[in-house]
């Protein structure tokens, strides 16, 4: 059964919210009067019960409340109270999804519906059977059930439309799309928030528009909408301005924290958290804006200012009465400290923790118990007080596992690793990160679907487990290469870069079968050399496959640091018109990291194409400029990259005539004049044509999203060309290509490639991207480029890792085109071919000109 909670628990605690507050408390008012007087004391009682129960869930003492709430349940089914009997047990569903006991949420929700159902025969109320449909939806999505969840939501936005009850059909329909976003239905998840945007602009002010724009915001942020997301979330805030709500105000304020966070704009979030603590009331809330603006300060270096937020943070958090959510404060607080350094962990603070440990054991809340404890163990690690730290962590491991929660248990899987590696144990260190990862492996899609504020960190708390896992594989080998665990390590670093594209795009992008590369160049590609470099704390490793012969490797001995710093050097450097002394030095430098140490054997196994999986900033690096002192790599052999993923239909490019459907922009728009207009796009396109293959354009003003959407759909093609500016980066939000109605953002791009009626049996041979380039400086800016083609079923992808010449780019096209149309060789030797031309001409031989353009994927 899959966990979800850490993802959806917005949905959780909005659904708990306002059924719990807004609609079961006043029903019961109402109901409570039609009943007969010798039955008063006992409604009183329940109602008692179901009040206080309502009290401690708010509070976040989810096992106290339950205990109340069955009270109330039996109580009202003793006076024969259906109804309320079915509402409160809705509400107990609630509670025990909080504490993730699924089975028990199930039982109490099912028996809720059944009470219902019988109910609606003799007092029919569709407002609780909403309610209750909507809490079925939330346990169902936590259950990974989407299907079934989306279901259910659509059942109760049709009872709250015939309810007229605008707030419950608004949270339904937003859940709604949610729920299609996660099933990867984006276009139906961005219809219904639009339609949920105009709804709710027609509507009167009022709380619920107020609490309404404000999910609404949140749920645009989560689809990566930032600009839409920051304007319905200061209507929001406007709206409670002028309604003066003061804790309304301060949740959206919260909310626009968020947003400004995530965009990366971290002195525009720190204001609006500290606006947030200003205006609210609540200490909860107060305190969760402090502890946000604690980590961007740390983030951004701002140690000093983090030092003076301390003391007023943890004062306020001993005030906090006990309460899951006074727990993960603690908790938040501690792992704050942790990153400030070890000077910042005193006694008080394990205090904390302990104290924390305590009240979620009092709560009978094993999740929070579980991230306590492994907590704790965190703290002890960090001072080094090994044995302590492990018992701990073992302890946590065992609580999460217990308790069928994957998003903590990994986390103290991969704690335990390190300290059982600290101490010595390398073989059981390397079982703990096995472990850890296939509990990664098995939460891929929830790692993406969440929202900012409460998103794994990726490059903190994901990426160092690949990584520590393959630095320890590779180490346990002892000087002997081991086959076996060089494969594992290999597909270490290949799940790794599949974790990172997912990241990207904040869902699962690739689920189909995956080619075994080893296989398919020692059968099919005999002539083709893989490697992969893989950057470590303090040496550079290359795993190698030649065609016919076992995995092995090599290792540099130098420092992460020291190759970032050459590898960013190299990058500027390669961007100057005339190559220094400096640069080929560099360039030879990193050529013996890479290629050296195995090129007599390449010459001897007769390889002609080099295939690279590069890792973090050797992706910057064009491979083909690598100089061994005498020539550049591309004057040996054709250089493709991939990213180890699948290689789609691995067949040579067909003998078949090449259509392209190309779409260039030589003006930008007048709000981007910081881009220079690019008249070779004319004499590029001419090119191509006179080669013979067969184009469709969209040129200038005809080069729109919406024409090249309807090009894609209506064309015979195989390849799509685009000359215009673009920039690459690792943030998809700040991604796009530029057309003649402004930036077509990388999702949406996606979207279009894939608009493709499934009936054209074609597929895309090659997505080439003329003009843009990748963000300086971004390590993973080229997996977001390659990502966006193998999602869109493009076999290859041809880019610029940097803007070049438009002449020199016309040029170097009209090669690469009259190469690849002749049917004789393969995509990256068209590539090479093209390349060596501009390099023999005086004009152009510098690698500035001839080395920017890059092939990934099927290299065939």
């Amino acid at each position: 059964m899959k966990f979800k909670e850490k993802i959806y628990r917005f949905v959780a605690l909005l659904l708990a919210t306002t059924v719990i507050c807004t609609h079961i408390s006043p029903a019961i008012g109402k109901l409570a009067a039609k009943n007969p007087t010798s039955s008063q004391t006992l409604i009183s009682v329940a109602t008692s019960n179901l009040q206080q129960g309502k009290l401690l869930y708010d509070a976040g003492r989810f096992a106290e409340a339950i205990k109340f709430l069955q009270q109330a349940v039996q109580e009202y089914q003793q006076q024969g109270d259906t109804l309320r009997q079915a509402a409160t047990l809705s509400n107990l569903s609630l509670a025990y999804q909080e504490l993730g006991d699924w089975h028990q949420a199930q039982q109490a929700i099912t028996e809720s519906l059944k009470l219902l159902a019988t109910n609606q025969q003799q007092t029919p109320n569709l407002g609780v059977l909403a309610q209750s449909l909507d809490v079925q939806a939330s346990l169902q999505l936590a259950m990974g059930q989407t299907d079934l969840a989306l279901s259910s939501w659509q059942q109760s936005a049709e009872i709250f439309t015939q309810l007229k009850d605008h707030h419950g059909v608004v949270r339904s329909q937003i859940n709604q799309a949610q729920a299609l976003r996660i099933q990867g239905f984006d276009q139906k998840s961005i219809k219904i928030l639009n339609e949920l945007k105009q709804t709710l602009q027609s509507q009167p002010d009022s709380k619920e528009k107020v609490i309404g724009l404000r999910s609404l915001g949140d749920s645009l942020q989560l689809a990566g909408n930032f600009s839409e997301s920051r304007k319905i979330l200061q209507q929001s805030l406007e709206i409670a301005e002028r309604l003066q709500f003061p804790q309304d105000i301060a949740a959206s304020l919260l909310s626009l924290g968020n947003n400004a966070d995530a965009e990366g704009k971290i002195p525009e979030a720190i204001a609006f958290y500290q606006q947030t603590v200003k205006v609210s009331s609540s200490p909860l809330i107060k305190i969760q804006a402090q502890l946000n603006q604690l980590k961007l300060m740390i983030q951004d270096g701002k140690s000093a200012d983090a030092q003076a937020l301390l003391p007023v943070i943890q004062s306020q958090i001993e005030q906090l009465p006990p309460s899951r959510a006074a727990i993960y404060a603690r908790i938040n607080f501690v792992q704050n400290l942790l990153k400030l350094g070890s000077e910042n962990l005193t006694v008080k603070n394990s205090q904390l923790l302990a104290t924390a440990i305590q009240q979620a054991r009092n709560l009978g809340d094993k999740r929070a118990e579980a991230y306590a404890l492994g907590s704790l163990g965190s703290l002890y690690e960090k001072t080094q007080q090994w044995i302590e730290a492990q018992k701990l962590t073992q302890q946590a491991l065992m609580l999460a596992q217990a308790n069928n929660t994957p998003d903590i248990a990994y986390q103290w899987q991969w704690q335990l690793a390190r300290l059982l590696k600290a101490q010595g144990d390398i073989q059981g260190a390397i079982a703990a990160y096995d472990a850890a990862l296939a509990t990664l492996a098995s939460l891929r899609s929830d790692l993406v679907a969440v929202r900012q504020d409460v998103q794994f960190s990726f490059r903190d708390i994901v990426e160092p487990v690949y990584r520590e896992s393959v630095e320890l594989l590779l180490k346990s080998q002892q000087g002997k290469a081991d086959s076996k665990i060089l494969e594992k390590a290999r597909q270490r670093i290949e799940a790794l870069q599949l974790a990172e594209l997912d990241n990207f795009f904040r869902e699962a992008c690739l689920q189909g079968q995956k080619v075994v590369l080893d296989k398919f160049v020692d059968e099919d590609n005999p002539t083709t050399a893989i490697l992969y470099p893989i950057i470590l704390p303090e040496s550079l490793q290359v795993i190698v496959k030649i065609p016919q012969q076992p995995l092995r490797y090599y290792a540099t001995s130098i420092p992460q640091a020291e190759v970032e710093k050459i590898a960013n050097q190299l990058r500027a450097n390669l961007t100057q018109r005339y190559p220094s002394k400096a640069l080929k030095n560099q360039l030879q430098q990193v050529y013996n990291w890479l290629i050296k140490p195995v090129e007599s054997e390449l010459q001897t196994s007769k390889v002609k194409t080099l295939v690279f999986l590069l890792d973090g900033v050797l992706r910057n690096i064009p491979m083909a400029s690598l100089y061994d002192g005498k020539q550049y790599l591309v004057e040996k052999y054709a250089v493709s990259l991939n990213l180890g993923l699948q290689l789609l239909d691995p067949k040579p490019l067909a003998k078949q005539q090449l259509k392209a459907i190309t779409a260039g922009l030589i003006n930008p728009p007048p709000e981007f004049s910081q881009y220079q207009p690019l008249p070779g796009i004319e004499k590029e396109f001419e090119l191509i044509a006179k080669t013979g293959v067969a184009t469709t354009s969209l040129l200038e003003k005809q080069f729109t999203s919406t024409a090249l959407e309807n090009k894609i759909n209506s064309a015979n093609f195989n390849i799509v060309h685009i000359a215009t500016h673009g920039e690459f980066s690792s943030r998809a939000e700040d991604t796009f290509i530029l057309a003649a109605d402004g930036p077509i953002n990388v999702t949406q791009f996606d979207k279009i490639l894939r608009s493709r009626d499934s009936s054209k049996s074609h597929s895309t041979e090659l997505l080439f991207l003329s003009a843009c380039q990748t963000a300086r400086g971004d390590n993973h800016a080229v997996l977001g480029l390659a990502g966006v083609a193998v999602r869109a079923g493009a076999r290859s992808t041809i880019a610029s890792l940097w803007d070049i010449n438009d002449e020199a780019t016309a040029e170097f096209v009209g090669l690469f085109y009259q190469e690849l149309k002749d049917g004789k060789t393969s995509k990256a030797e068209a590539l090479r071919f093209a390349q060596l031309k501009l390099l023999k001409d005086p004009q152009y031989n510098s690698p500035r000109f001839w080395s920017a353009y890059i092939i990934i994927g099927n290299w065939l």
